[in-house]
């Protein structure tokens, strides 16, 4: 019988012990606050890397401070219930701000943790503090994402509301032009929230919007835009959209827009506080005042007087119809 050769078993390495001088780099490389607590939450040590994120000179001048001072209000509160946790055995973790030693303020995410001694009981606290500020921030930024969409789909609902009610009761007897009427509405506020969409914030100017509503009826041609540069948030937008709907639909059925020499102007200005904006009509038909104020009259007079907290007007010259406007500017970025 061949005589079966061995086959070695796996090789036994020794257990590598680190060094103090090893951990203690380690302990530099760390980006986070590594603290080490007496059981009263006076500090004793801290890391290289933490001395560098809190940017601590010395720590001398910190050794035996109250752990919990650096910290305010709910944090202080926190601070002081982990220290409680840890002498008692079990960790504690939370979140909270506080100013680096140089004055810098911080978002720091804490995990503090009891250090055993040999018999077993708690004969320090470990105190580990990473920051999230960058973090924080980006949620900081998502709540206020949120709050707006709130903000907006609340100016909408109540938008919606108020035109099928007046829609429906001025053309109850008249299905085919409700729908008509409610869907060029509804365009209308769809593009409003199209411009809204594109920017980075919840506004928009009142050039790009006014722009976007109007491409349709000859802007630049037959249609005249002027004005400064003015900023409006999206309850004014939606307001604003709608009314300049009504009055190129208006104005394309039976005002300036109607024939082929009509001119359309809309322009705004700001002063003393003060929005102004019109929009004048030329070149149409005559223009009598209307027996009946229909729904394009009533959402301009009081939709745009209701939501920019200021006045609004039509008068019906010959020469053509025309709108004042006059509201705060700072009713313009009213959120709600």
């Amino acid at each position: 019988m061949t005589e079966r050769s061995q086959i070695p078993g796996p090789s036994v390495t020794s257990h590598y012990e680190p060094d103090a001088r090893f951990m203690m780099s380690v302990l530099a490389a760390s980006n986070d606050c590594i603290k080490v607590l007496d059981l009263e939450g006076r500090l004793t040590f801290m890391s290289e890397g933490g001395m560098r994120v809190m940017e601590v000179s010395d720590f001398n001048a910190l050794r035996g401070c109250p752990w919990p001072s650096f910290w305010e209000r709910e944090g202080h509160r926190d601070a002081s219930v982990a220290i409680a946790e840890a002498r008692a055995g079990r960790s504690y973790r939370f979140e909270g701000a506080a100013n680096t030693a140089a004055g810098n303020p911080r978002y720091w995410d804490v995990q503090v943790s009891p250090i055993l001694g040999a018999d077993g009981q708690p004969h320090a606290i470990l105190s580990v503090s990473r920051d999230i500020s960058e973090l924080q921030g980006e949620r900081e930024r998502y709540q206020l994402l949120a709050s707006e969409l709130n903000h907006r789909i609340k100016n909408m609902l109540a938008m919606v509301h108020a035109i099928v009610n007046q829609t429906m009761r001025l053309h109850r007897d008249d299905i085919a032009g409700t729908r008509d009427h409610l869907a060029a509405r509804m365009h209308a506020l769809g593009q409003a929230q199209d411009v809204l969409m594109t920017s980075a914030v919840s506004e928009t100017t009142l050039g790009e919007l006014s722009a976007t509503i109007l491409e349709p009826y000859g802007l630049g041609q037959r249609v005249r835009v002027t004005g400064p540069e003015t900023r409006i948030a999206s309850r004014a937008a939606m307001a604003l959209a709608l009314a300049i709907h009504e009055l190129a639909t208006n104005a394309v059925k039976y005002g300036a827009l109607s024939g082929d020499n009509g001119l359309v102007e809309m322009s705004w200005d700001l002063d003393d506080d003060q929005f102004r904006l019109s929009w004048v009509e030329s070149g149409g038909p005559p223009v009598a005042e209307p027996v009946r104020r229909g729904f394009g009259s009533q959402v301009i007079e009081k939709a745009l007087s209701g939501y920019l907290a200021g006045t609004s007007r039509i008068t019906y010259e010959p020469q053509g119809v025309r709108l004042s406007v006059e509201a705060p500017i700072g009713s313009l970025l009213a959120a709600y």
